[in-house]
């Protein structure tokens, strides 16, 4: 296993583990390495330090400062973005690929109405807008695509 320090097109740094270094280079050739904050597919590798180790510090009274989760936010927007990823997941319906199907059938009163949330693709989220169907993107990816 091998951790990197990776950071995003917007700036976002953030570690994560991989198998090995061509494992890196095979994901994110594939897409499939994103931005654990905002979700952009445009990361790379950090400058980071080689962790070495120090050996047995056994007796010398210092413990090593725990290392904050990967899963834990750090600044204040990373937490708010957080708090609005738990929100929309609670209280809403996850409908996946299936989001501008349902929500057509839902303004054309096929459907009951409720907060759904979900993926589509450009074209998709246009002709809601363009039909008068309120939309609007969220600034997360869905759980199970995140890294």
């Amino acid at each position: 296993m091998i951790q990197y320090s990776l950071k995003c097109a917007d700036g976002h740094q953030f570690d994560s583990w991989f198998q090995s270094a061509s494992a890196f280079d095979k994901l994110q050739a594939a897409g499939h390495v994103a931005c654990a904050i905002c979700g952009s597919e445009q990361v790379e590798k950090a400058l980071m330090a080689p962790r070495v180790g120090q050996g047995d510090k056994a007796g010398q009274g210092d413990a090593p400062e725990p290392e904050q989760p990967l899963s834990k936010p750090k600044s204040p927007a990373e937490q708010a973005l957080a708090a609005l990823k738990a929100h929309v997941e609670a209280n809403s319906d996850y409908v996946g690929t299936r989001f501008a199907q349902e929500a057509r059938a839902m303004h054309a009163g096929e459907a009951p109405e409720r907060p759904i949330w979900g993926e589509a693709k450009g074209n998709e989220a246009k002709a809601l807008i363009e039909d008068g169907i309120k939309v609007a993107p969220l600034p997360f990816t869905p759980t199970r695509k995140s890294n």
